[in-house]
């Protein structure tokens, strides 16, 4: 093989690109990326994980204002310094980054820094550092990944108005701040920014904040939400927005249909994504829908050969689901170079758990309450609140619950929904539970270890069978 010609060649080196070409490489491929900016993407430089510095920053500045209930004494004045927050946060985006180059110089992958563009479904042109280069592959796989969509009347100007990525390293702190649109992105850049002494309204189209959750996780978080001190405005639209070099004046229709005009120091647009598909040569080569890259469930296109993953493709988009097409695309053409060791299994979307890092936190997995009764499953819920479990009450973070969704034929979980502390990180076991294809019979007889957060997922689901211990 020549120097440009690979059996794997990545187009974007984000979780789910850089995943997928040390998975091809283990698997004994010779394999290349190309990326036009920084290694590790969006998530790791600009996304997930500096955005979970900035929150962390913000949780401790939140719990030093509630020494005096630990029975802990702050002398002098608690004050949040944004310019050393950013600075710890870009550090830890520069950390993954080397890291991630080390990964790629450890599966022996070659790097080609420039901008991309296919000539066919197995080659591409690189301009960039070393000039043009021109690369072949017996496989390409997209994962372009995708941008912040702008307001048609107000596009991001870095000044005034910012995407998620202004908003990690904004030029000064907002005085009173503007979010538009409550998904995850919108919801934890409010919370950040209230938690460190910002006025932040955030406005919603539809007629619940992170419309995406289970109704009682949308209701429970905009009442926490509004108990700090966040204006939430749901089932309301912003209009129009008038940028000046003082800041934006916003003209909001509300639910009942009352327009009205306020004024903001600066505004977040969080209303959803793009996909980074155009220019890069697929026309004729993949079928699209409204920008996103069609594939079966390892990623294959409708070209022979080509491949595509991650937020380029339909969703969720989710670092996570992009990591997990990428190993699952791998190994689908290591298969198909004939090794015999390796058996893909297509994804399961229905599985894939969804995080959200605001004050409390949210997770959750699988159907909500009301998309099980839809799909036509007569159900159990089971409904946990943090006020009944020892640990929560000790950690001093008593508020939010935890909810199963079960079949109540078959007894299969059908989803979890979670609000409140370290949530995150305890979704994993609902998850791998439904990966199990567990039933509440198995779970009401695992052993869950006290005194933990986790025991509460325990008394969930023998909640939704009438057998709840501790409530």
């Amino acid at each position: 093989m020549a120097d440009t010609d690979y059996d794997v060649i990545v187009l974007g080196s984000g979780p789910g690109g850089y995943v997928a070409a040390i998975r091809a490489s283990q698997l004994g491929l010779k394999t290349a990326i190309v990326e036009r900016e920084l290694l590790g993407g969006i998530c790791l430089n600009w996304g997930c994980i500096p955005t979970k510095a900035m929150l962390r920053s913000a949780e401790v500045y939140h719990q030093m204002h509630r020494a005096s209930e630990y029975g802990l004494k702050v002398v002098g004045e608690i004050e949040a310094d944004l310019a050393a927050i950013v600075k710890r946060s870009r550090g830890v985006a520069k950390q993954l980054n080397q890291g991630v180059t080390h990964l790629m110089k450890k599966n022996k992958i070659t790097v080609h820094m420039g901008d991309g563009v296919l000539t066919g479904p197995t080659s591409l042109t690189v301009k960039g550092e070393k000039g043009e280069e021109k690369l072949t592959a017996k496989h390409v796989i997209v994962a372009t990944g995708a941008r912040a969509r702008d307001l048609h009347f107000a596009p991001a100007d870095g000044k005034r108005v910012w995407t998620y990525r202004h908003a990690m390293t904004p030029p000064e702190k907002p005085t009173k701040l503007l979010v538009i649109g409550s998904g995850a992105i919108g919801i934890e850049f409010a919370s950040f920014y209230n938690d460190i002494g910002v006025d932040v309204t955030v406005v919603e189209m539809l007629d619940r904040i992170v419309p995406v959750e289970d109704e009682e996780v949308s209701a429970f978080l905009e009442k926490s939400l509004t108990k700090q001190g966040i204006t939430v405005m749901t089932g309301a639209g912003v209009e129009d927005l008038k940028v000046t070099d003082k800041g934006v004046t916003a003209t909001i229709k509300d639910k009942a249909g009352k327009t009205d005009t306020t004024e903001f120091s600066h505004c977040i647009t969080a209303i959803g994504i793009v996909p980074n598909t155009e220019d890069i040569g697929l026309d004729g080569l993949a079928e699209m829908d409204r920008g996103f890259i069609q594939i079966d469930g390892y990623g294959r296109t409708k070209s022979a050969g080509l491949w595509a993953i991650g937020d380029c493709t339909p969703g969720p988009w989710l670092a996570h689901k992009a990591s997990h097409e990428g190993v699952t695309a791998a190994e689908a053409i290591a298969k198909e170079l004939g090794n015999k060791d390796v058996h893909p299994h297509p994804l399961n979307r229905d599985a894939i758990p969804g995080c959200t890092y605001c004050h409390p936190q949210i997770a959750s997995v699988g159907l909500t309450e009301a998309k099980a009764k839809e799909a036509g499953h007569d159900i159990k819920v089971g409904n946990f609140p943090f006020i009944g479990n020892g640990k929560a009450i000790a950690l001093g973070e008593a508020e939010g619950f935890i909810k199963t969704v079960f079949d109540a034929k078959t007894g299969e979980l059908l989803g979890a929904h979670m609000i409140g502390a370290e949530v995150t990180e305890l979704i994993q076991g609902y998850t791998v539970g439904m990966t199990l294809e567990t039933t509440e019979e198995e779970l009401m007889q695992t052993v869950f270890p006290h005194p933990t957060l986790s025991e509460m997922m325990h008394e969930s689901v023998l909640a939704a069978y009438g057998k709840a211990l501790h409530i």
